[in-house]
């Protein structure tokens, strides 16, 4: 898990890759339409894609054409809470 969280942790460093999964957590969402929010091309939004993926916080799908993707917001939560319980962390209600 831990080479995991790093990989999440490198994904989550880039603000386009922050802006599509805001985008992600609303709804789930084909490449031309997360490209409609960006000044950037097709060939670049796939690669944050790709990085996002192999990161397992986002999953896709295609259908017809065009392939869909949805944000595994589990991943993160799995990570850090490893993460917290390596460091001895511990979270306190108020």
């Amino acid at each position: 898990m831990q080479n995991q969280c790093s990989m999440i942790f490198q994904a989550l460093a880039d603000g386009t890759r922050m802006k599509i999964l805001e985008l992600l957590k609303r709804k789930e969402l084909c490449v031309s339409d997360i490209c409609s929010h960006f000044d950037m091309t097709q060939p670049s939004i796939s690669h944050h894609l790709d990085i996002l993926k192999r990161a397992g916080l986002v999953e896709s799908e295609k259908r017809g054409r065009e392939v869909f993707y949805r944000f595994m917001g589990n991943t993160i939560i799995e990570c850090c809470g490893s993460q917290f319980k390596a460091l001895d962390i511990v979270l306190k209600n108020k």
